[in-house]
């Protein structure tokens, strides 16, 4: 297949991550008001997220493989979005301090017609965090476009005891599985 890639997301940890699996894609950021039916459970929302990003995106695309992503952070059954403040942030770091949280990264594909979507799950345990530690990082920029409040990839690293899955799933995008899903996909194209 020789279609333009799409990658339906702004987020610069997700382009690059994508660049493991593609030499040459385009991104293309959605504008879709990120709203989920009520009775959705937690575990089924980044998937049904990147779902309509993606096929928000496939609508001004429609030759393109778009590829649509969305990260959510779960702790004891609520969501932990993107912090909106400093104290939005450090409330987020408490609640994680020395606790095992789930990161879901749903992933959707779409081709024309045809879409696969499906979700990752890594458990992210922290180190007890000290109140130093905490308001050192939310001085920082890090804490504000992520959800949860942190990124594992740089000084949010430093919170983090042991992980239990895929580590690029945390960052924003579980490429390895990625990979698989869209040979699959593409084999069932083609076939």
């Amino acid at each position: 297949m020789n279609a333009e890639i799409v990658l339906a997301s702004a987020s610069p940890r997700r382009k690059e991550l994508l660049g493991f699996i593609f030499k040459r894609f385009i991104t293309a950021a959605s504008s879709v008001q990120e709203t989920v039916p009520d009775d959705m459970e937690i575990s089924g929302i980044p998937q049904y997220l990147a779902e309509i990003k993606a096929r928000d995106i496939a609508r001004k695309y429609p030759d393109a493989l778009v590829i649509g992503a969305d990260t959510l952070v779960c702790l004891d059954g609520s969501v932990l979005g993107k912090p909106k403040d400093c104290k939005q942030a450090e409330e987020m770091l408490r609640m994680l301090s020395g606790r095992t949280h789930s990161v879901i990264t749903g992933c959707a594909i779409i081709y024309r017609d045809r879409c696969c979507s499906f979700s990752s799950v890594t458990e992210v345990e922290f180190y007890n965090l000290t109140k130093e530690e905490i308001t050192e990082y939310i001085n920082t920029d890090e804490p504000y476009d992520k959800a949860g409040g942190y990124g594992i990839q740089s000084y949010g690293g430093l919170f983090v005891k042991r992980i239990n899955g895929d580590y690029y799933n945390v960052v924003g995008l579980p490429v390895a599985e990625l990979k698989r899903q869209i040979n699959k996909f593409l084999d069932k194209i083609d076939n």
